[in-house]
């Protein structure tokens, strides 16, 4: 890959369609090998498992390289592909493979994600990395300039940003349908695994196939324990990003990308509480909260009015619309997203499917010109394509130009949600309400210097201090 851009950057593209063979030359359905995408894909069992074998589906991608720290997860993949190459560390993997491969694939844990993205960045390999794009904010921003330094194809997987929703919501906006917007409403479900909950005290025996060293990665050291692995992980701030960061990828980004957002000025949050007895709450800093209520402000900016962007979790949902009829379905039930604006609202369910205007019977009258392009070949092969094309040659539905600052907004409200947790406690250990100073006030942010500027505790969340080995 990297020869055949250089090739073409050096020589022209007149010269190299006299060099290259023509594929129908070649014959039908032959693809040249100056059209081959060679993939790694870091965590390969899951969702990493589904996300190689879409990518497969393309005749010019190859799946050459898998790696993941637990053999049971990787077994589907490693039969799937027993062509590729197997490792377990992902650094050695990069080291031995890197001039054999052209992109990588991560879907691993989110604390996983940034580490093993610039990895593979800082060698030139184009990425596409799993939702949420990272574990931090401070990452998300590290990422995003690295793409555009290293000059690779980039593409977080939120596939509804590839999906006709989101467009078709764009193009009501942009008609002036609903007016300006001043309010939305995000909710979820989810979670749908333990939060707000202690820490294990009863370790278990690793599983022989799992390699809990290079799992834990970026994480302080912990002994193993039972059922974090392979999904209640994302309730754990050491590993998940919670509710919000498993969901908001694909539920917000309707709503950020209609309204052309950008960095928010300020948040504030309530949380759900677990009782251990019948007198106190539980204080489990550890865990992710059981449900929540956050409120993002975005300013003013060119000619629009302020946003102030509500995110709700663990079942919390907004006021159904008065416009909406008492049996029909709000947003997709248990998730949506609802835009109140100046002249309507509108709304959509998760990845943004199933658009409508309110009232709902609006929707089959209205006539509005289709102006954005659609993506018929999906979020997938949409990547492919783009990392065959070269960078800057093709734009692409969620590259981290538009899911760093998507993701810092997310990343936000957790931010918002840990400051929440900081207290002291009395000597009996019972909290006194005057000793929560991040839960009664609102965290003014400075964006552009990711910082909080109104209570210094809180940027101790912006970034992590990596476990010895890690870095970016």
């Amino acid at each position: 890959m990297t020869s055949r851009r250089n090739f073409i950057k050096n020589v022209g593209l007149a010269a190299a369609a006299v060099t290259i063979v023509p594929r129908h030359v070649l014959g039908k359905g032959f693809v040249a090998p100056s059209d081959k995408l060679y993939i790694a894909g870091i965590g390969v069992g899951g969702k990493g498992e589904s996300d190689i074998a879409s990518f497969a589906k393309s005749p010019n991608a190859t799946i050459s390289i898998l790696c993941d720290v637990d053999d049971r997860r990787a077994a589907n993949s490693v039969k799937n592909f027993p062509q590729a190459k197997y490792y377990k560390d992902y650094r050695k993997m990069l080291e031995a493979e890197h001039k054999h491969i052209d992109a990588v694939s991560v879907s691993t844990p989110d604390h996983m994600h940034a580490v093993q993205a610039m990895a593979a960045m800082k060698l030139g390999k184009h990425v596409y990395v799993q939702k949420p794009l990272t574990h931090d904010i401070y990452e998300a921003r590290m990422l995003t300039e690295a793409a555009k330094k290293y000059k690779v194809v980039t593409q977080m997987g939120n596939q509804g940003a590839s999906g006709n929703g989101v467009r078709q919501m764009r193009e009501w906006f942009d008609a002036g349908l609903i007016g300006d917007v001043n309010t939305v409403y995000c909710w979820t479900n989810r979670p749908v695994w333990p939060q707000g909950i202690p820490w294990s005290n009863q370790t278990a025996e690793v599983p022989k196939e799992l390699d809990w060293n290079l799992w834990l990665g970026t994480a302080p050291s912990k002994d193993y324990i039972d059922k974090l692995i392979p999904f209640n992980w994302r309730g754990w701030w050491d590993y998940g990003t919670g509710a919000l960061g498993d969901m908001a990828c694909h539920i917000i980004e309707p709503a950020f990308r209609t309204l052309g957002l950008g960095y928010p000025t300020e948040v504030e949050c309530s949380v759900g509480s677990v009782y251990v007895d019948e007198f106190k709450s539980g204080y489990f800093p550890e865990s992710c909260p059981p449900s929540s209520h956050i409120t993002l402000k975005f300013p003013a900016a060119d000619g629009k009015p302020a946003v102030k962007f509500h995110w709700m979790d663990g079942g919390i949902q907004p006021e159904r619309p008065e416009e909406l009829g008492p049996n029909e379905v709000f947003g997709d039930g248990g998730n949506g997203v609802l835009l109140i604006g100046t002249k309507g609202k509108m709304m959509c369910g998760t990845y943004g499917i199933n658009p409508q205007l309110l009232p709902t019977s609006k929707t089959k009258d209205v006539n509005v010109p289709q102006k954005l392009a659609r993506v018929p070949e999906g979020h997938y092969l949409q990547w492919v394509d783009g990392c065959i094309a070269g960078y800057g040659k093709t734009e692409l539905s969620s590259d981290f130009a538009l899911a760093g600052p998507l993701t810092e907004s997310i990343l936000m409200g957790n931010l918002a949600l840990r400051s929440y947790d900081i207290r002291k406690h009395k000597p009996n250990g019972r909290p006194d309400q005057f000793d929560y100073p991040g839960r009664y006030i609102k965290l003014l942010w400075d964006g552009p210097n990711m910082k909080i500027t109104n209570f210094d505790e809180a940027n101790q969340f912006v970034k992590r201090t990596y476990r010895e080995g890690y870095s970016l």
